[in-house]
């Protein structure tokens, strides 16, 4: 975890998410949500830049990423496009798709295992890596408002 003592980090990658703009917002803010979670989990402590946030009071406000967050929106098509761009090249992606909201994990799960790639819906997906590399990539997507 970063803190107050520690030496201030050159920040060099980012964090930007791109939800289908065709989705309702408590399902985008799920989605969002469901892919933080994921990323986090798949980066770590140390490569997410963890901070925490200590008040004047002394109350510890933890795990509150450093690098910078973007959230932007697009249509499906495109959010697939974006998706397969990131291929091969050093960014971490984690997508949300529409198999993944109705019922239970595990009926999700074999939803998704049922459905072939070409049919599924892109309600969103999350991109981490090198800052340029990551704005190539989401700069035709606009800010979601």
């Amino acid at each position: 975890m970063i803190t107050t003592e520690d030496t201030p980090k050159i920040l060099t990658k980012k964090i930007a998410a791109v939800v289908s703009e065709k989705i309702e917002i408590g399902t985008a803010m799920n989605a969002v949500a469901h892919m933080a979670l994921g990323l986090g989990t798949a980066l770590g402590t140390e490569n997410a830049l963890m901070c925490d946030y200590v008040d004047a009071d002394g109350i510890h406000h933890p795990s509150i990423s450093a690098s910078p967050f973007i959230v932007l929106k697009g249509r499906p098509t495109k959010i697939r496009e974006a998706v397969e761009a990131a291929k091969g090249k050093d960014i971490i992606t984690v997508d949300f798709l529409n198999t993944m909201t109705i019922g239970s994990y595990t009926e999700q799960l074999v939803r998704t295992k049922e459905s072939p790639n070409s049919a599924l819906d892109f309600y969103g997906v999350v991109f981490f890596g090198e800052t340029a590399a990551v704005s190539e990539i989401t700069r035709k997507f606009s800010l979601f408002k």
